[in-house]
């Protein structure tokens, strides 16, 4: 009786008595209840075992595990550790060593009722559970039921010999099947084929043949209510609550098991990417966490890196990628570079660096703009240098246009541990990356429908994408394994950049991007000019977020809601506005310039030719600079002018920008004056008391003078009526200030 209230809990009771209710169960033994095949759920899920081929564990492996681990489902993996001799999908039709395996593993298998489902696993993944998919195979009344495709693969010619279905998909696929034991057994008791013969050729054959078909009771499951093919159909994602599944829009079917069969290895991996609970809408990314390498706590013992840099065009602000090279959060020791640098202007950026700190790293290695080396041969060889270092343990390639603005990126990157992963980067204002989430039927970029959201942060996690560049993580045991060719970066049609991602997919390798944290942008290189001493400063409109953290004062920011302006003198203001790297800058390169004015009254710059109050100065637009520092006045002076001069707006118009060179026995100081602007900027370049002394202004209605000019600072005041002014005598060295007169 006792085992009668137990068996009688897990007995759902239907209206055809497939399940029998508790009186009888009282004179029934369990062997007399599987003779008469009572299909109790938990019974028949007992009876599931699926069959899979891995001879390695890839990461198509590792995803199919994962999805089948989500649902429970009993796993036996055949072909461990074998040599995999049935082709792929890019050669020849094979899987005969598939059949091969499963015959193999039929004869272990002692319960003739036992349901065996045998399907792919490298591109494969489930959508749902076993209680769903034995439910369905029962509807299918068959003892074997296959997947089913739109196209007829290997052979064509047998297309008219395959059975007519009222609707759906007419051709069998091989990815997938499940069928009792027995009936599996009498299907593949006949193989003699080679490991390279055609799986789905075999089982076609039996299909098409009537007899066989019959006596081992073959269907297909026509309308992927079990089985999707992604080849030739039309599948999108349905989110439901905290899961994820496939839905055939053809057939508005919800099939249990994904399979990105042929050419839609994309596919699978993009859908694999949510499917069955990895990323939703509920719950964020839930696989972000798993099997990770964390490296806290660890000093010597992190794992050694060669990191690869690679400089191929002129770059603006490459000595602050070497500043920031620096100050990544990872142990010198444990890193070796192999830098490449194909472009002679930053020649002296590379060895200014290496002079200061080579022996800082575990080994360097320089290929420079005179070893006559490609580009294509470069990424090799900095692979190289990996593989051949038997201590090497990740190979990190980071292109010089990437600003690694997270100290901590390889570090989080190493403790991800995956084969491949890059750290997403973008280009400011801009839906650009350095990822793509689709390709287009040639091979080229393609937004898939996820892109903008995950670039956007609305979708945050780890994302299997087809194309990476500019920075990535590359395990080197997968350098020295599936990714040993040396023709990576080579292809007749493709840049060397698509080549190689074309072959990471190839080998079966995922390519992951992560935007679980800020890492960093990249460089606008396109119109990058190296025709001045420091290039940068004009990169103002082509790199605005990297000019202003290299040449924007670090208390700029706080103008607004900090009490940081000064206010020495009457409606005279002074903030900080520029580094001391900009000062510098802007220095050297009217100093490099070189062609100061006289000092004279007559000036053939200025309209009319006549200076009244001359000074020795270089105007802005003899440098080439002054639609930069027009902008410059737009974007940081405009809005401390509105905000100490309520009701004023400016359009930031000049007639004269330029910077002003005053010396001891050149031109000392200048006599008071008025300026010809609506209001005056005028910024101290370098120090007081370091660079010279003396100096500064002195505003004669007010008896007010700045003496104790600050470097990087400005002076703003109104330029007419008010504000005579003049400037005081430098006594020693040299003072520059830059000058604007603002709205004449």
């Amino acid at each position: 009786m006792r085992l009668a209230k137990e068996l009688a809990t897990r007995v759902t009771p239907a209206p055809t008595a497939l399940c029998v209710g508790p009186l009888l169960l009282v004179r029934m033994t369990l062997l007399q209840i599987r003779k008469r095949n009572v299909r109790c759920p938990n019974y028949a899920l007992r009876k599931l075992l699926v069959l899979t081929v891995a001879t390695k564990e890839t990461d198509g492996f590792k995803r199919f595990m994962r999805s089948a681990k989500q649902f429970n489902y009993t796993v036996k993996v055949l072909g461990r550790g074998e040599k995999w001799n049935g082709g792929s999908y890019l050669s020849a039709p094979g899987g005969g060593q598939k059949v091969r395996l499963l015959k193999s593993a039929l004869d272990d298998v002692k319960e003739e009722d036992k349901i065996i489902l045998f399907i792919d696993s490298y591109d494969v993944v489930f959508s749902s559970g076993p209680k769903e998919l034995l439910k369905k195979f029962q509807q299918a009344r068959h003892k074997v039921v296959f997947s089913s495709e739109t196209l007829i693969w290997p052979d064509r010619h047998l297309e008219d010999k395959h059975p007519h279905v009222r609707e759906g998909k007419r051709f069998l696929g091989a990815g997938g099947y499940i069928g009792y034991a027995s009936n599996l057994r009498e299907m593949v008791s006949d193989w003699s084929g080679k490991d390279d013969d055609s799986d789905q050729l075999y089982y076609t054959k039996l299909y098409i043949d009537p007899e066989k078909r019959k006596s081992i009771n073959i269907t297909l499951d026509s309308k992927c209510r079990m089985f999707q093919n992604l080849h030739g159909a039309l599948v999108v994602l349905k989110f439901e609550d905290g899961r994820v599944r496939a839905r055939n829009v053809m057939y508005d079917t919800l099939p249990v098991i994904v399979h990105g069969n042929g050419p839609t290895k994309l596919q699978i991996n993009y859908l694999g990417n949510y499917i069955p609970k990895v990323w939703t809408f509920e719950t964020g990314c839930t696989v972000c966490n798993e099997d990770l390498r964390p490296l806290s706590g660890l000093k010597s013992e992190y794992p050694p890196v060669v990191m690869g840099i690679f400089i191929q065009q002129p770059t603006p602000f490459v000595t602050v990628f070497f500043e920031r090279l620096l100050q990544l959060r990872y142990p010198k020791s444990r890193l070796s570079l192999f830098i490449y640098n194909q472009e002679p202007h930053h020649d002296q950026h590379v060895r200014s660096f290496l002079e200061d700190h080579d022996a800082e790293y575990q080994a360097v290695k320089l290929i420079g703009p005179d070893d006559g080396v490609d580009p294509v041969t470069s990424r090799n060889m900095g692979f190289d240098m990996c593989r051949a270092d038997v201590d090497c343990e990740y190979f990190f390639s980071v292109d010089v246009e990437v600003v690694l603005k997270n100290e901590d990126t390889l570090k989080i990157l190493i403790e991800h541990n995956k084969m491949f992963i890059a750290p997403m980067m973008n280009k400011p204002g801009r839906l650009w990356t350095n990822f793509w989430g689709a390709l287009s039927a040639d091979g080229y970029y393609a937004r898939s429908e996820d892109y903008v959201d995950i670039v956007q942060g609305r979708r945050v996690g780890i994302w299997n994408v087809p194309y990476v560049s500019l920075v990535y993580l590359v395990r080197a045991d997968v350098l020295r394994s599936e990714l040993k060719a040396a023709d990576l970066f080579q292809s007749p049609t493709l840049d060397p950049d698509m080549a190689f991602c074309s072959k990471v997919r190839d080998q079966g390798v995922f390519m992951y991007v992560t935007n679980m944290y800020n890492f960093g942008r990249v460089l606008n290189t396109e119109n990058y000019q190296t025709k001045h001493l420091h290039n940068d400063l004009w990169q103002i409109f082509e790199n605005p977020v990297d000019w202003e953290e290299r040449y924007i004062h670090e208390n700029y920011s706080k103008i607004m809601k900090d009490d940081v302006v000064q206010n020495p003198c009457p409606d005279v203001y002074w903030f900080p506005i520029f580094t001391e790297v900009a000062c510098r800058h802007l220095i050297e390169e009217m100093e490099n310039y070189g062609q100061w004015s006289g000092g004279g009254n007559v000036d053939t710059r200025i309209q009319g030719g006549y200076e009244n109050v001359p000074t020795i100065d270089i105007h802005m637009n003899q440098i080439n600079f002054q639609k930069e520092w027009h902008k410059f006045l737009l974007e940081y002076v405009a809005p401390v002018t509105e905000k100490m001069f309520p009701g004023y707006y400016t359009r930031a118009q000049f007639d004269l920008a330029f910077v002003v060179r005053y010396k001891p026995d050149e031109q000392p100081l200048l006599r008071p004056h008025h300026d010809a602007s609506t209001f005056t900027i005028n910024v101290a370049l370098n120090q007081v008391g370091v660079d010279f002394q003396g100096g500064g202004s002195r505003f004669l209605r007010y008896n007010c003078s700045v003496q104790a000019t600050k470097q990087g600072w400005a002076l703003m005041h109104p330029g007419r009526l008010t504000h005579y002014h003049e400037g005081l005598r430098t006594t020693a060295g040299t003072r520059y200030i830059a000058v604007s007169f603002v709205d004449p």
